[in-house]
């Protein structure tokens, strides 16, 4: 049964929640959602980002792992009044003074046992006599049967209970939210800008009988291996062990590529004379120059980044190479300034950029251009 709805990105999956949270809050709806995506694609960050920003306590629960009874608790007999009466389960949420928010991760996964009493979570927000505060903001979470993911297919009396958001990996929303604001390694984020197409291969590697997929979690992953092993030969395994054979092959040269050109650090931390032999002469290791000059700009350093961002755009000039005029210079340095003054009003830099003389030079070029 296939999820008829638009597909959305990650971050526009996070953009409805906000909007669900803050209506919930204000009084005027209070519904259950469900993220679809296939595995790996960040649904469980997004619930986790979500949780931080509102302030709310975060209750996981992986139904898979779990009884019917270990929802509703723990029966005993009550002598006084000559009842049963059911001891509350901590996994839930029971504070109405914090606001909460309730993850059921692998809905699609609950043996058919276990939906009835997902059943009365989703729609009355209660099971048995237990009731949810109304604090509380429920997400699920689950993957399909075609994703190649244990799964049963959603009846109609679970999927009615719920809005539902189907989530996709595209490329440029995953690098604006996730990458560059995590300092993902750069060699990652440079690979994934000029391959958009690798972010994601499940249908690939389904399609072809391979076990390992390229997923934002497995990126994410090479990142950590990258920055954690220093030994070359260990690294391209677990790398290859990540990402599969054939990418893994791909991704490792560009990855050495940058590792041998690429010298943020130097280029914000030497004289304007000096840098122009420290650029990086390929269009990868000036992608992975970008990332990591992000990474760096913090409240000493943003003023030096934005010399070299936009020193960036007019190499061609500087280091008058013929091979520089084959790059788009230009659209690489305005991607980064946008990259820096998204993170300058953030961490609240951007004052910065109103000393620089280096970005009011790019800013009056740019008019003159009718760019601005």
């Amino acid at each position: 049964m296939s999820v008829n709805t638009t597909r959305i990105s990650a971050g526009q999956a996070l953009d409805a929640l906000r909007t669900g949270h803050a209506a919930q809050v204000a009084g005027q709806m209070t519904v259950s959602w469900m993220l679809h995506g296939r595995p790996g694609i960040g649904k469980t960050e997004i619930v986790q980002q979500l949780a931080q920003e509102t302030g709310s306590g975060l209750f996981d629960l992986r139904l898979t792992t779990i009884e019917p009874q270990d929802l509703r608790g723990l029966p005993f007999y009550d002598h006084d009044t000559r009842r049963t009466v059911w001891y509350r389960p901590e996994d839930l949420p029971d504070d109405p003074a914090h606001p909460a928010i309730l993850f059921l991760d692998e809905l699609t996964a609950v043996a058919p046992t276990l939906q009835p009493t997902i059943y009365g979570l989703l729609q009355e927000r209660r099971i048995g006599r237990h009731s949810l505060p109304d604090n509380t903001f429920i997400v699920a979470a689950g993957n399909a049967v075609e994703d190649g993911a244990v799964a049963y297919e959603m009846g109609t009396a679970l999927s009615d209970r719920l809005v539902h958001l189907n989530v996709a990996a595209t490329a440029t929303d995953w690098l604006t939210r996730y990458a560059v604001p995590r300092g993902l390694h750069p060699a990652v984020t440079a690979f994934i800008r000029t391959r958009p197409d690798l972010l994601e291969t499940t249908e690939d590697a389904l399609r072809q009988g391979n076990m390992i997929a390229c997923t934002p979690r497995s990126w994410a992953r090479v990142s950590t291996i990258l920055n954690a092993v220093g030994d070359k030969d260990l690294r391209d395994v677990l790398i290859a062990g990540t990402l599969g054979e054939a990418v893994a092959a791909e991704f490792v040269l560009i990855a050495e590529e940058v590792a041998s050109t690429v010298q943020a650090t130097a280029l914000i931390e030497t004289t304007p004379a000096e840098r122009a032999e420290l650029y990086p002469s390929s269009l990868h290791g000036l992608t992975a120059l970008v990332y990591a000059l992000i990474t760096l700009a913090d409240a000493a350093t943003i003023e030096r980044v934005i010399d070299v961002m936009v020193e960036v755009g007019g190499l061609a000039k500087m280091r008058k190479d013929a091979g520089f005029e084959r790059l788009p210079l230009g659209e690489l340095s305005t991607y980064g300034i946008e990259l820096l003054i998204e993170k300058a009003l953030k961490d609240g830099l951007q004052e910065a950029f109103r000393h620089s003389r280096s970005y009011a030079a790019y800013t009056a070029d740019r008019q003159a251009m009718g760019l601005a």
